[in-house]
């Protein structure tokens, strides 16, 4: 797994918003697809306010990180990732995958990410 993307994996699961903050260039791109949205943000706070945290709400609490792997598209970084989420309509699996660009530095300064949804799941946590 890529340093870079292990640390966004490890921030949003936490929910830890100064982390994911300091993981974006201030002119960052980002653009993502739900199920039933696009979503665009040109800043770390937009994307961490105004998307991060619309797909994961207060009341949604990742338990688990279930699966990471990383890869590399020739230049671009890879970043896949799926969650143990529970909420008040119980549990759920989340899938992500997200590609990324950086600028040397350690910063993200594209991200291009997609979701599975939520979906449900009767597995108590520990059994997949």
């Amino acid at each position: 797994m890529t340093d870079l993307g292990s640390r966004y994996v490890a921030a949003l699961a936490a929910k830890d918003t100064n982390r994911l903050l300091a993981l974006f260039v201030p002119d960052v791109i980002f653009r993502g697809m739900t199920p039933g949205r696009f979503w665009e943000a040109d800043s770390p706070q937009r994307i961490v306010h105004e998307v991060l945290y619309q797909w994961f709400e207060p009341d949604d609490v990742i338990e688990k990180i279930e699966h990471v792997e990383a890869g590399h598209v020739v230049d671009r970084e890879r970043i896949d990732y799926r969650f143990r989420v529970r909420n008040a309509d119980g549990p759920f699996i989340v899938e992500q995958r997200a590609y990324f660009d950086t600028d040397g530095a350690g910063h993200i300064t594209r991200m291009h990410a997609i979701c599975a949804g939520y979906r449900p799941t009767t597995d108590p946590i520990g059994e997949r």
